[in-house]
């Protein structure tokens, strides 16, 4: 072999070591997002998406996410914080209602008509939980995200106007602070994941649901049942989100790249979040309203029927909760920051 072509065999070894020494710095590290809706509903395209391509932006191409929905990694929904604890997945989005009496300080946030907008208590939501949650019921994770969704309301196959309209009706909640309400407004409560929900009204397993408006698009269920009663301005009931990462995985990454997660995280992420939630409840709603079907509007009056009906909800879950945490003074902290947070 002449010098000229051993040389040239040199540099061409030399520059493909460069090149894969190139693209193994630019990928870093890969996380695993995993969660239970369909990538073309509203929560993983208009928020997990656009959360993980930020990441991988800032990153300079250092992280890769690759997405995971519809439980595609196995499991149901009720397993996503046990998946992202074990490192089954790197980061997961749930609700923490799913595993109820794991994170019990959340349930403040979904009693009955504490809600005024998404936005104002995602951001009070994030900020109680960096006061009292962090080291405590989140230990064990490092949270991305804490989030709620707009203003809650009925699907039903039959009209309901009152409390009373329940009496009887197979009613689907998400989490055991609304099972408790309807049960106290008297449905018979069944509880699933909201993936779901378009089987189980389909084949009446249950007559109603309680989800907000943006996710009946992507369910369909305004093909499955033709009632929908909004409150107004008042939200009868909402569901906590947890958006969290292993903290093994967190805690590995050089610090330039945990800085990369800090700075999409947090207040403001948690805050745009729950606002992207309550900003795709107008399209959803107009899809049923293309359907032709009944859209109750209650009126202030008959929104203080149900604010009266569902009154003990808030007193017996401060008794339940008072041998654990001093719930009465969490209540009125998260009532106030939401007040605070409310523009």
């Amino acid at each position: 072999m002449t010098i000229m072509k051993t040389l040239s065999r040199g540099l061409a070894i030399g520059a493909a070591a460069t090149l894969l020494g190139t693209a193994a710095f630019a990928q870093e590290v890969t996380l695993k997002m995993h969660q239970f809706l369909p990538a073309q509903a509203s929560v993983p395209k208009h928020v997990l998406d656009v959360w993980a391509d930020k990441v991988e932006a800032d990153s300079d191409g250092r992280i890769k996410i690759e997405r995971y929905p519809s439980m595609q990694l196995g499991g149901k929904p009720p397993e996503l914080v046990d998946q992202v604890l074990d490192g089954v997945a790197d980061i997961v989005w749930t609700l923490p209602g799913y595993t109820p009496g794991r994170f019990p300080s959340t349930e403040v946030f979904e009693l009955p008509f504490m809600e005024t907008n998404a936005e104002a208590t995602s951001r009070a939501y994030w900020q109680l939980a960096e006061k009292h949650f962090m080291d405590t019921e989140f230990g064990d994770l490092k949270m991305l995200g804490l989030w709620v969704h707009g203003p809650g309301l009925i699907h039903s196959s039959e009209p309901v106007t009152e409390p009373a309209d329940l009496n009887g009706v197979k009613l689907r909640a998400p989490t055991r602070v609304t099972n408790q309400l309807f049960t106290g407004l008297g449905a018979t409560t069944v509880g699933l994941p909201v993936p779901a929900v378009p089987e189980a009204l389909s084949k009446g397993v249950i007559d109603a649901t309680v989800i907000p408006w943006e996710v009946t698009a992507s369910l369909k269920v305004g093909e499955l049942v033709k009632n929908h009663t909004e409150f107004g301005d008042a939200s009868l009931y909402t569901a906590t989100f947890i958006f969290a990462m292993n903290k093994d995985k967190y805690e590995a990454l050089p610090d330039d790249l945990k800085k990369v997660i800090d700075d999409n995280s947090g207040e403001d992420f948690s805050a745009f979040a729950g606002k992207v939630m309550q900003d795709y409840d107008a399209p959803a709603r107009q899809v049923a309203v293309d359907l032709g079907n009944n859209i109750i509007e209650l009126t202030p009056e008959q929104v203080q029927v149900w604010r009266d009906a569902s009154a003990g909800v808030e007193k017996a879950w401060v008794e339940e909760m008072s041998g654990r945490i001093d719930a009465q003074a969490l209540v009125d902290e998260a009532r106030a920051l939401i007040e605070e947070n409310t523009k």
